[in-house]
């Protein structure tokens, strides 16, 4: 069984979409709200694509915004322009 890697973002509107789209793209996500944060763990390899993240919020999007809502995550991270990746693989 792979281990799980996690990211935490703050539980606000601007977040939403983030969220939506991680669930989406990541077979086996489990969402853990809370009043100000919300965690999602993903076994083995968590990504976040821009072109979901741009479709869930009905803009374009740059990855780099997701820094602005992040708290907390778990694994070794792999990004470039289109993907955020959480791994604790190579």
């Amino acid at each position: 069984m792979a281990d799980n890697v996690f990211i935490a973002l703050q539980n606000n509107s601007e977040a939403q979409p983030i969220i939506e789209a991680i669930v989406a793209d990541n077979d086996g996500a489990v969402v853990s709200e809370s009043p100000g944060m919300v965690k999602i763990d993903v076994p083995g390899r968590l990504v976040i694509k821009r072109e979901t993240v741009t479709e869930k919020l009905g803009r374009e999007f740059d990855l780099q915004e997701l820094h602005i809502n992040l708290i907390s995550l778990g694994g070794n991270i792999d990004e470039d322009d289109d993907e955020f990746i959480l791994s604790w693989g190579v």
